[in-house]
């Protein structure tokens, strides 16, 4: 699962700290056109998942477990996405969902 894939879940866990976290998988290039309305479209599908409880249909484990949405990137975030991304984390903060990002690069 990917980015690309912007009407499924890419990975869904408990973290040891007991949080249920649903991980975006984003391994595109910031040169890419569409990389900031994929990531868009995505974290809105996620939010949806988890305002809808449609979370616990298909995690039931979620049920007393706070929840978070992480982005590991392969590539580092420009400036606009980097602003994006902390706006992303203040709104869903608001709404009490976690918010983070990773750059996780294999070189």
């Amino acid at each position: 699962m990917s980015i690309e894939q912007t009407d499924k879940i890419d990975f869904i866990s408990i973290s040891p700290d007991s949080e249920v976290v649903l991980t975006i998988s984003d391994h595109l290039s910031w040169e890419e056109d569409e990389h900031l309305a994929l990531l868009q479209g995505k974290i809105n599908l996620y939010l949806g998942v988890i305002q809808s409880e449609q979370l616990l249909e298909v995690y039931p484990a979620a049920e007393e477990h706070p929840r978070v949405i992480s982005v590991i990137m392969k590539f580092d975030p420009p400036e606009e996405a980097v602003t994006f991304l902390t706006q992303a984390m203040e709104v869903l903060a608001d709404g009490g969902i976690g918010f983070r990002w990773e750059v996780v690069s294999d070189q």
